[in-house]
Order: C-alpha cells, then structure tokens, then sequence
C-alpha cells in the first residue's frame, strides 16, 4: 500500500474523496521530513503547497519573529496551507515542527497538470478544500450570524435537556445547552473562543479531572481515555470554534462550562466510534464533568487562565523595559532641563530620563508576578458550595495534583473549599496592578508627547518615529499616534478595574455569580495590555531620537540652572540672579559673571553637566 495514499485518505482535507482521485494527485505528491525547529512554510511566502501531516507535531504561529503566538498544533492526518489549492496569496502564519515530522507534500501546480484535462476531478478537490475551510470558518465567526453567513449544510440532529427537545447544528460539537445560551445571551459579541487560553485552560481542567476520576476507577478506562484526548486537542488548538458562547453571560458560568463539556463529549464520542449526540458512552454530565461543579471548574480555569495569560503581558513589558534602559544609554549625554509642574526646574540628561522609565517597569514587572500568585490557590473538589458534594475525598488532592502536571502551575488546595468558592479577592488585587501598570504607562506615554510637542512650537526635546501622515487637511503633520492609542487603552483598563471591583463585591452567600463579567474585563485588559505595550516598544520606544542641541540651548536659556549655584552664592543673591534674568532675558551665566559673584573657571565647575546632574560633596 503507498504510504502517501494512506496518508491522503487519513486527512479530513481528502478523506471523502474516491480512491481513484486520490490516486491521480499522487504525481503531485512527495514525502518530506522536517527535523525539530524547521519551518514547513512561513509567514509572508508564498502559498505553493499543501502539507498533510503523516507523523509528528507542527505547530501554526504568527508573527514567529517577533516571540509568536501559538495558533494551534497539529498531528497526523492534519493539514497546513491548504488554501494553496485554492490560490497563491502569501501565508498568514507559519507552521514549525516541534518534533520530528514526516509529511505529505502536494504541490500546487502539479496538482493543475495533473487534473488540468479533468474539469469535474479538479472541482471535487476544490470543493472538497472549500468545504473544510468554510466549515473551519463557520465555527471561527465572532458574529451571532456566524452560522448563517458560513452558509451551513443546515442538517441537524435532536438533543434533549430539562426544557425539552431543540435541533442542534449536525456538525456542531456543542451540544444543546450551549445551543440555548447562545440564543439567552447576545450580549457583547465576544465568544469563548475570543480568548483561547480560556479554552485551553477549561481544557486542563476538565483532562485533570478524567484523570483523577481515572485513578479513582470512577471512569471506565475508555471514556477517560478519549475525555483526556479531546482535551488535549483543545490544549493544542483544535475545535475552539465550537466554544461560542457569549463571554458575558448569566448563570455564574454554568453555560461556559456546559460549552466545555458538550464540546469535549461530542469529541470524545467520535475518537470512541460514536456520533455526535449519541451521549449512552460518553455524556457532558455523567462523565465529563463527573465529581465537578461550575463553581469549581469555572473559577478555577479562570486562574489557571490568568496565570497563563499573564506571562505574555510579563513578557511584553520585559521588552518595554529593556528598550527603555538602552535609550537610558543612548541619551546618557544628553543634558537638558527637568521640569516640575510644567516649569522649568533643574538639568538631568535625557538618559535619566528613560532609565527612570524602565526602572518603574520593572517594579510594575515584580507586583505582577506577586499578585499573579494569588491565583495559585484553587478550590477544586469543592463542587456546588465547597463542601465537596457528589465527589470522592481522595478527589481533590489528586485532581490538584494532576492539574500541577497538566499546567506547569505549582497550583494548590484552597485550606478552606467553602470560603475559596465565592472568593473574588484575588482578581480585585491583581485588576488594582493592572490599573496601576495602565496609569504608569500613560503617564509615560503623557512624557513622550510633551517631549516630542512641536516640532517647531513645541519642547521638541524627543522625536517620535513617524508611523503615519496626521491630518486630512494640514499637510506635513505627524502625531504621536502610537503614544496616544495607549492612553486609550489604559482608560480602559482603569474603567474595567472598577468593573472587577463591583462584580467582586456583589458576590452574595456562597457564590458569586458576577464571574463572567470579572473574567470578561480581566483578560481584556490582560490582552489589550499586553498588545499596547508591545506596539509602544516596537513602533515608538525602539525609534526615539533626541534633539541634543535643542535640549542644550534650552538648558543654556533656562533660568532653571541657578538652582545649581545655590550652594555658593546662597539664596538671597541667587533670587536677585533669577529676578534679573526674568526681567531682562539675559542669560543666568553672564548676570553672575557681571556682577563678580564667581570666576569664570568656578562658575564652569558649578554649571558643567555632571556637576548639575548628580549629587557633589558641598564645601563649607
């Protein structure tokens, strides 16, 4: 038997068509290996091929170079780049191996030669491309029309819940209590699915809990078997367009959670035989969310979400500061004035400036990570209200224990399940750094465009990397955009502070049913965050460069500079000083040379610019 036609028939992009037709793209295709770390194509080149996956994994990333962001990863029978098939535009995101990868190389043009005299051939294999990307897309719409808009085959099956029987959409992995929080809830039009380390964190959470009920012999080995499949297909990317319930929802998150459990059983049911639907051997209650509640599954995945999430924001501002500590470098010589109260003050140099900047980023880096660890704390086990009803005692520590493995996370038990449940606490303090990290980033971003007011009119001390014209009307005009969108967003994160901070206080008796909405403001300012601090370093920090001589004249020009002559001429004379050159314009430098006050070589020492930018031993 050909390998690569085996191959062919085990990919969902080629699995319905006949045997004869795959024979014939056989000429198109070549067996190719790919060693850990190589790319199958990248971001940017050229679609010219197709790639079905025979062995190992690969994993889509966008934007590669700059740290990347993990899409999905993909095994045997997937496919990458198969919108080749469909036309030759550059690839949106690149597919790495992770380990070693055989696979299936079909080449776009060879498969045109090899079906160009065979019109109807050429349309099944269009068709068939067309059909798995539509559906792909169908569960990836973040409409409420997503459905309708994909143009759907319409086909449905029955599903039964306490309030009677609905059709649910045959090729839906939800099931239908999902189906009915998407018709209570069309609040924001944001989805599950907008926030894929949710998913994934659910995921973890539900594969943690099949383990541990595995261990306790509470799962038949089978049915763990494929829950713990389908969730790690959910870890590594798959199926999150199935996740289509609204982010703001009521019920405390039981439709979420319901979402992850209809999801993992219809998934489970297919890797064990069975279709979508047919709940006998596996059911979203009975064995995906056995010894569970949404009252521990739904804040616990929001931790482990938080903590995952929270790395690429750590990330970020790591960048940002090390930007700013080398414009620290960079501008060390600089002199120029400081200014308190938008007036003049006393000289530093720019460099001070910017290093200044990058050391209160760290110290925003630190609180995060300590306040991030409050979500280590978990209450698993604790089912509805904490006290661990419908779960086995040895259930929690081995479900905890699992979920350490499953995360990387040096996760806990709560010392107290009933109090761990409706306890908000931790998101309050860790939306409070949040806000802080937002405030700090704007007051920053207020700096850089003081700084860089002008360029004729204003300090003009900085200028702004160009990114794009500003005015429809005023030729030649740039803003500082970049800064500006920054503001915005941390105006954001402020006003879902007080969100986070309200949902918290409204929690009543033993839960608190204001979750979605914490979590729905939590990673947004997580993930808008983390976006504005990645664009302030790469599009504006990265390209600041300083008008030294601008800085100097106005340090020359400044009145500011008798501060520094303070300490020898004392402050009644300095006053008179400061007086003059107000009334007069006349430089601070000439009035004291005038006057006799101090030598030219004494008045050298006082004003040079290390003398005037750091601490100096003061002479009786």
């Amino acid at each position: 038997m050909n390998p690569m036609l085996e191959s062919l028939r085990r990919s969902e992009l080629f699995s319905d068509l006949d045997d004869s037709l795959l024979e014939r793209l056989l000429p198109a295709c070549q067996e190719t290996r790919f060693s850990a770390g190589e790319f199958l194509f990248q971001q940017g080149a050229m679609r010219t091929a197709v790639f079905v996956i025979a062995s190992g994994h690969v994993e889509i990333i966008r934007a590669p170079d700059a740290g990347g962001e993990r899409l999905a990863i993909l095994d045997e029978g997937d496919s990458a780049g198969e919108a080749a098939l469909l036309g030759s535009a550059p690839h949106t995101a690149s597919a790495r191996a992770l380990d070693a990868v055989s696979a299936v190389r079909i080449d776009r043009e060879a498969v045109r030669a090899c079906l160009a005299s065979d019109g109807a051939a050429a349309l099944d294999v269009v068709g068939r491309v067309a059909s798995v990307m539509s559906q792909r897309l169908q569960y990836a719409s973040t409409s409420a029309v997503g459905r309708e808009k994909s143009y759907g085959s319409g086909a449905t099956r029955v599903e039964h819940d306490l309030l009677g029987d609905r059709e649910v959409p045959a090729d839906a992995l939800y099931g239908i209590q999902t189906l009915r929080a998407v018709e209570n809830f069309p609040i924001s039009g944001v989805h599950l699915s907008h926030f894929p380390t949710l998913v994934r964190a659910l995921a973890m959470v539900k594969q943690g809990a099949a383990r541990a009920n595995a261990r306790l012999g509470l799962l038949p080995p089978p049915v763990a078997g494929a829950i713990d499949r389908a969730c790690q297909e959910l870890v590594d990317g798959k199926w999150h367009g199935h996740f289509v319930v609204d982010m703001v929802q009521g019920g405390a998150g039981t439709s979420t959670n319901m979402n992850a459990n209809e999801v993992i059983a219809n998934r489970a049911l297919e890797l064990l035989g069975k279709r979508r639907g047919d709940y006998a051997e596996c059911h979203p209650n009975n064995h995906v969310n056995l010894a569970q509640s949404t009252n521990d599954v739904y804040p616990t995945a929001l931790r482990i979400a938080t903590m995952l999430s929270v790395r690429k924001l750590i990330s970020a501002l790591e960048k940002l500061r090390s930007a700013l500590a080398a414009k620290g470098e960079e501008f060390s010589g600089v002199l120029k004035m400081g200014r308190t109260q938008l007036q003049d003050a006393v000289p530093m140099t720019l460099g001070q400036e910017f290093t200044a900047f990058a050391v209160t980023t760290a110290e925003d880096i630190a609180r995060l990570r300590e306040t991030a660890r409050l979500f280590l704390e978990i209450n698993m086990g604790g089912t509805a209200i904490g006290t661990g009803i419908n779960a086995d005692p040895r259930y929690p520590e081995l479900v905890v224990d699992e979920l350490r493995q499953l995360t990387g996370l040096d996760v806990t038990l709560a010392e107290n399940l009933v109090e761990a449940t409706p306890d908000t606490g931790a998101f309050v303090t860790f939306s409070g750094t949040l806000k802080r990290i937002a405030v700090k980033l704007s007051k920053m971003c207020n700096d850089l465009r003081l700084l860089s007011s002008g360029p004729r009119c204003g300090l003009s001390e900085i200028n702004l990397p160009p990114r794009q014209p500003g005015s429809s009307i005023m030729p030649g005009k740039v803003n500082p955009v970049i800064p500006e969108v920054v503001n915005q967003v941390a105006f954001q994160v402020i006003g879902n502070d007080l969100t986070i901070t309200l949902a918290a206080e409204a929690g009543q008796l033993q839960l608190n049913v204001m979750e979605p909405i914490l979590a729905f403001n939590t990673f947004q300012s997580i993930d808008i965050l983390t976006a504005a601090v990645l664009t302030l370093t790469s599009r504006c920090i990265v390209g600041i460069t300083a008008n030294a001589q601008r800085c100097r004249d106005m340090v020359e020009h400044s009145i500011g500079i008798v501060t520094a002559v303070v300490p020898a001429l004392g402050y009644d004379k300095t006053s008179e000083v400061a007086r003059i050159a107000l009334d007069t314009g006349r430089p601070v430098r000439d009035i004291i040379l005038e006057k006799g006050y101090l030598s030219e070589a004494e008045l050298d020492s006082i004003l040079s610019p290390e003398a005037m930018t750091r601490p100096r031993p003061l002479t009786p």
